[in-house]
């Protein structure tokens, strides 16, 4: 039996071997002024300390020509998305004026700019990795994996963690993009990793919670994630949060490796793809079930959930209260986290995969349309 295989089995047994961990740091924010990468920071929790207007206006649009299923980032002013044409722009936060566009592959899917250290980094659908100068959008290098990329990449120091549909998370140098490590897991990697304390954490698609160390890619543990998982994983207080394909939200210990709970909707039977939000003791997540869903952290029970009028895979963005989501029913909705209900709507026509980013008092999201939005 392999050691992996050995460890989940422990785990579903309750008989894996004590490991003591560090506590995991309270939830980050994004700053006010920056969403530097997919889900805002590198615990993946969604929150912005920004302020939005309680009835934004659209400021601007950019037409991309096809779809934007990559949610954009936001650093020093200048938003950056990749295109279904494979392109990566930078677009003016303030005027929505395009400031370059870098040609990557054929397309470029749901992978989502990281910007760190005067660079952004991003995967395209032939498998690339893509560093681009923030200046002038020239390539600092690339780095081939094996298949096509979905995840975004994330920087911790000087190390760039991508996953990849060949199975692999890899560690690459973020000045050279040489190979530092590569972790073998049995499916694609599909989510972001989420990295709290030097640890990369992430479910993947073959149904395996994984933690792996980022400078020596060496496996920390793996127990099961009990499903197939395309989401990404929010982490708090030592406790991962994700939705999987057997139409399930699991609060999942890292201490014990123990499932606190499950939480599924009495009725509707529907896979998770969306990614949560953590906040306040609040789980927030879309489901294609067509629902915004909200958790209490500590139960898994349900407070609240809000019908749209088609699935959602968008993952919710937070700020002063408020929820902001897109939906594939072609609007985007601000909820008031307390109780669900809509305290704004804007209703774009078109379908919105991608995930809001929210930094200066603006929220700047994709549809599938090609159109970049920004409201403030």
């Amino acid at each position: 039996m392999k050691r992996r295989e050995f460890l989940i089995t422990c785990a579903a047994l309750g008989a894996l071997p004590r490991v003591v961990f560090a506590q995991a740091k309270p939830a980050t924010s994004a700053p006010a002024n920056a969403w530097p990468q997919f889900r805002g920071s590198s615990s993946l929790t969604g929150i912005s300390s920004t302020t939005i207007a309680p009835a934004p206006k659209l400021a601007w649009t950019w037409e991309g020509g096809e779809a934007f299923d990559s949610s954009p980032a936001i650093v020093d002013d200048v938003v950056y998305a990749g295109t279904a044409t494979g392109e990566l722009i930078a677009v003016g936060l303030a005027d929505g004026k395009l400031r370059w566009r870098y040609k990557a592959g054929e397309a470029i899917g749901e992978s989502s700019p990281a910007v760190a250290n005067g660079r952004v980094f991003i995967g395209d659908l032939i498998g690339v990795v893509h560093a681009v100068n923030v200046a002038d959008g020239k390539p600092a290098w690339t780095f081939k994996t094996q298949s096509e990329i979905k995840s975004s990449p994330v920087v911790v120091g000087d190390i760039v963690l991508m996953g990849s549909y060949d199975g692999r998370l890899y560690g690459l140098d973020a000045a050279t993009g040489k190979q530092l490590w590569a972790y073998v897991t049995e499916n694609y990697v599909h989510g972001t990793p989420c990295v709290v304390n030097g640890v990369a954490h992430f479910a993947g698609c073959d149904e395996v919670f994984h933690a792996v160390d980022v400078k020596t890619g060496k496996e920390r543990f793996a127990t099961s994630a009990t499903a197939y998982t395309g989401a990404s994983v929010a982490l708090v207080n030592n406790v991962a949060y994700f939705g999987t394909f057997d139409n399930q939200v699991l609060a999942l210990d890292l201490a014990s490796r123990k499932v606190l709970w499950r939480y599924e909707h009495p009725d509707r039977k529907f896979p998770f793809y969306s990614s949560a939000s953590v906040i306040d003791g609040t789980v927030v997540l879309g489901g294609r079930d067509r629902m915004v869903h909200a958790l209490d952290a500590k139960t898994g029970k349900a407070r609240w959930t809000y019908m749209t009028r088609a699935r959602i895979d968008s993952s919710p963005a937070v700020a002063g209260g408020r929820i902001y989501v897109g939906s594939n029913d072609g609007r985007l909705y601000a909820l008031d986290l307390a109780s669900g209900k809509v305290v704004w709507q804007h209703d774009e026509g078109a379908a919105i995969t991608a995930s809001p980013a929210l930094a200066n008092g603006r929220i700047v999201v994709g549809s599938t349309e090609g159109r970049l939005l920004c409201f403030s």
